[in-house]
């Protein structure tokens, strides 16, 4: 029976149609596969059927699980990186990163580009504006699971159609949203501590690449928020300015300009920091920008126990997943 579901829950990816079709010279090259906004939802919502994933939890141990047997379902060759990482408390945080390498077959790849999302969700809902849930986790269906939802599908979609002349490394970074609570009243031990599984993964690229050099990197954080729009993030302006300036291009040239408007959005602490400063690999950050938000920069339902599956938008993950098909198939 669980065989049976699988193959019609696989035959419903293959056939997605999302409600904006390829353009009539696209359909005839046959050069842009189509994202499908209803299997990047799906990822989504399997990721939050596990509950809140925070670490040193279950959850977030058979989430990590189930990341890396879909990565392999679709054909990549995965990896754990296991790290023991002190928090901001002095806990000691028992962390994987999923390391999963995409590489077209019969050929040697133009660019070798990163993907890369965390996955672990809050502890806290410490900006919840119910004081009483400060202290709950969150599920994190966008601060944690849509990021994750994107990469599988462009995985699964690379394994379909492998007419992609690039390789990618998909990095799911753990321990990001450790980071110090805003009722927390005593004295870091960590001097930065935010994004400590992507200050892990950066050391030890630092320290040795295997000799797979990653040219640049483009993470995605909070990509699938109802009304979510993508700004020029800081951070990524000043270490990949021109990676910033193509991949924006590619939205408007996919048809998602209203979704990426070019714009500055500030600065943001994130997975890239690590990566561009200690792996010295430019990467931008696609993060969702609410400049007239009232509860955070980062959008109503940001650290709060609202960030569930109610709250996520086919819409928004199809506008981020079409246009990094878009621009990974136009690599020539």
């Amino acid at each position: 029976m669980r065989n049976f579901l699988f193959l019609i829950l696989t035959l419903a990816f293959f056939s997605c149609k999302n409600s904006k079709p390829a353009t009539e010279v696209e359909q005839a090259a046959g050069l842009i596969p189509e994202f499908c906004s209803d299997s990047a939802y799906y990822f989504c919502k399997k990721q939050c059927d596990f509950g809140p994933r925070p670490m040193n939890t279950p959850a977030h141990d058979s989430c990590t699980n189930w990341i890396a047997q879909e990565f392999r379902r679709h054909g990549c060759e995965v990896t754990l990186q296991k790290a023991d990482i002190k928090a901001f408390d002095g806990t000691l945080l028992n962390a994987t990163n999923i390391i999963a390498s995409y590489s077209p077959k019969g050929k040697d790849p133009k660019e070798r580009i990163m993907l890369c999302a965390h996955y672990d969700t809050r502890p806290w809902a410490d900006n919840d504006p119910e004081e009483k849930n400060h202290h709950t986790p969150i599920i994190g269906a966008n601060d944690g699971g849509s990021g994750i939802a994107v990469m599988l599908e462009v995985a699964r979609i690379l394994n379909m159609a492998d007419s992609a002349n690039v390789a990618v490394e998909f990095v799911c970074f753990d321990a990001e949203d450790y980071g110090t609570p805003q009722w927390f009243e005593g004295e870091s031990k960590r001097e930065n501590p935010w994004a400590l599984g992507s200050q892990y993964w950066a050391e030890q690229y630092a320290a040795d690449s295997n000799g797979k050099a990653i040219d640049y990197g483009i993470l995605l954080d909070m990509v699938g928020g109802i009304g979510a729009k993508f700004y020029h993030e800081g951070l990524s302006l000043h270490f990949a300015k021109q990676y910033v300036q193509k991949l924006w291009s590619a939205a408007s040239e996919a048809g998602y300009s209203s979704f990426f408007p070019s714009r500055e959005g500030g600065f943001v602490t994130d997975d890239h920091q690590p990566i561009n400063e200690i792996a010295q690999i430019p990467c931008i950050d696609i993060i969702a920008h609410y400049p007239d938000c009232e509860q955070s920069s980062f959008g109503p339902v940001w650290h709060t126990v609202a960030d569930n599956m109610d709250n996520i938008s086919k819409e928004t993950l199809e506008a981020v997943g079409q246009t990094l098909i878009y621009y990974i198939y136009n690599i020539k």
